[in-house]
């Protein structure tokens, strides 16, 4: 049974930084697409960035140059690095695997 776990969200101020982690267990973590979504109320769950098994990168635009993605296939961690926060950050935040495997979320408010 595949699970995903995230966490390390939080309250941070503007210009802030977090670290998300996504913990996966069953399945071979490493053969797979990862990618961090995030969800602001109202709007659409949107991609922010993705790595593929060899460790090529692809961020959104609005997070380019702040955000870092990285895996650890040793571990089955997933992470994301987000400095230089914004208010506009502010979401829920999910790991995803493959096509198919979801977390629960993790949430994120950036705010003075």
């Amino acid at each position: 049974q595949v699970q995903l776990v995230e966490s390390g969200g939080g309250l941070v101020q503007p210009g802030g930084s977090l670290r998300l982690s996504c913990a996966a267990s069953g399945g071979i973590f490493g053969i797979f697409l990862m990618a961090w979504y995030r969800q602001a109320p109202g709007k659409e769950r949107e991609l922010v960035a993705s790595i593929t098994t060899s460790g090529i990168t692809n961020y959104a635009g609005s997070v380019k140059g702040r955000f870092t993605i990285s895996r650890d296939n040793t571990k089955n961690i997933l992470y994301l690095q987000m400095n230089s926060l914004k208010s506009e950050d502010t979401a829920k935040y999910y790991c995803k695997r493959g096509a198919s495997y979801w977390g629960q979320g993790t949430q994120v408010t950036v705010s003075s």
